[in-house]
């Protein structure tokens, strides 16, 4: 099994992945963050997307905006729940 993969992109010297390989439910790191994250909703045309933390916990509903740009790698999607 595939634990993460770097993403084709067209800016290696920032080491940003491309927004057109983006697609609502994939699972991010992004800049400054050790965490791993989930898109939730995606607007290319204005450069951002809105993420919540993976695993999310069923009593936290936390998303927040953030440029396109910030997301550093896309990799696999782990089904373990939060605790």
């Amino acid at each position: 099994m595939i634990d993460s993969k770097q993403l084709d992109n067209k800016n290696e010297k920032n080491n940003l992945i491309c927004s057109e390989d983006l697609y609502k439910g994939a699972c991010v790191k992004i800049k400054n963050s050790n965490k791993t994250f989930q898109l939730i909703g995606l607007n290319i045309g204005k450069k951002i997307c809105w993420v919540r933390e993976w695993p999310f916990a069923c009593d936290s509903k936390k998303t927040f905006a953030l440029e396109i740009s910030q997301i550093t790698l896309q990799i696999f999607c782990s089904n373990q729940s939060s605790k």
